[in-house]
């Protein structure tokens, strides 16, 4: 355990960031399985929303530094891919 104040006082800030970043991460992994599961199930109108959401916790995300702007960008684009391939599918 930290001896001097500063150091005490980085331990609280850096528990904190932890949980925080944790949580979102996890919120993006279960709108991730989410997506994923309507994908399969072809459901236009539910994904469309999903997807929506998805890339705005994504974007915050990014933006506050939880994830690399490149990964968030990656897991979008991959994501996007997945969902036109899944709808192409189920249509023809």
């Amino acid at each position: 355990m930290p001896k001097i104040k500063s150091a005490k006082e980085n331990l609280r800030k850096d528990k904190r960031r932890y949980l925080s970043n944790k949580n979102k991460k996890e919120a993006i992994r279960a709108a991730v399985k989410q997506l994923k599961k309507i994908a399969s199930a072809s459901e236009t109108d539910k994904a469309k929303e999903t997807i929506s959401r998805l890339y705005k916790a994504l974007d915050k995300a990014a933006k506050r530094g939880t994830i690399k702007k490149k990964a968030a960008d990656r897991k979008k684009s991959r994501l996007t891919k997945l969902l036109y391939k899944s709808f192409a599918s189920k249509t023809a």
